[in-house]
This record gives structure tokens, C-alpha cells and sequence, in this order.
């Protein structure tokens, strides 16, 4: 190779590499996906300042992840503190599956939840469970990503 390509090249792998950075840097997200489970904020919204509203599931799972035992624990401390306050833990699904599998599903993490609160000494009496499945997604997106936003449970206070 002459001077001039290598110099070219070389020109050309900077510029990509300044560019593949910037847009790195650029990208503020301060969720995650781990294993199966996305656990970012901004798909969390808050049950009350500082306590968010829901947790993750990985794929077919009901079972609680560290990230969501830890919310549930944050809400508990909030609940025994506004005893007269009631909840509804609404379970969802992602797209994939039947309608009923989904609602079932949905049914089962939301469950998941209950039972969790119940350890930390929230009575069963303030919480009711109400499955969605895959019929309120947060995500209308087709993809691995948009199917971890929305296998889910959401604490929203009953009226």
C-alpha cells in the first residue's frame, strides 16, 4: 500500500471510531438488561416518591429477581407505613403466547408479588391481584427488548 491509503484508511477508522463514540456517550440510559429480566427506570414510573411501581420477570418465570425483591421490599416499608392505604398488583405478559396462557401468567407473577409483601407484614386483605396479560403492554414493540418492559407486575394504589 502507498502513504496516501494507509493515511486514508487511517483517516477513515478515526473518523468511524469518534463517531461510534459520540453516539456511545450520547446514550444516557440507566436501565439494564440482565439475563431476561430489563430492570430500567425509565420504564418505571413511582407508587410514591422514591418507591417505584414495579418489577421484571424473566421469560415464562414468576420468579422474583434480586433487583425486584428489592422494589418490593421498598414498597413494603412504604405500605406499613400508610397502613390505610389498599394496592392492586396488576400482572402482565409480553406479546408471545395465547390470551389465556397470558392472563394466567399474568395472574401468577402478580401473585409472585403478593406473596413477597406478605413476608415484609403486608396483610393479604390490602392487596388484590388483577391480571392483564398481554392485553396493556408498555412497549407495543416486537422485540427482546420490548417483551422484557412488559413481563411485569405494577403496584398501583386501589381506589
Amino acid at each position: 500500500m502507498n502513504l496516501s491509503k494507509i493515511l486514508k484508511n487511517g483517516f477513515l477508522i478515526l473518523v468511524a471510531s469518534l463517531v461510534l463514540t459520540a453516539c456511545a456517550t450520547q446514550k444516557k440510559t440507566t436501565g439494564q438488561l440482565e439475563g431476561d429480566v430489563y430492570s430500567g427506570s425509565e420504564s418505571v414510573e413511582y407508587l410514591a416518591s422514591g418507591v417505584p411501581d414495579r418489577v421484571f420477570f424473566a421469560t415464562n418465570e414468576t420468579v422474583l429477581t434480586t433487583a425486584s425483591r428489592e422494589t418490593l421490599r421498598t414498597q413494603a416499608t412504604w405500605l406499613r407505613k400508610n397502613s390505610d392505604i389498599n394496592v392492586v398488583l396488576e400482572g402482565h405478559a409480553d406479546e408471545r403466547g395465547t390470551r389465556e396462557y397470558n392472563l394466567a401468567l399474568g395472574e401468577r407473577r402478580a401473585n409472585s408479588a403478593k406473596d413477597y409483601l406478605m413476608t415484609y407484614g403486608i396483610s393479604s386483605d390490602r392487596i388484590s391481584v388483577l391480571s392483564y396479560g398481554k392485553e396493556r403492554p408498555v412497549d407495543s414493540g416486537s422485540n427482546p427488548l420490548s417483551w422484557s418492559k412488559n413481563r411485569r407486575s405494577v403496584t398501583v394504589k386501589a381506589n
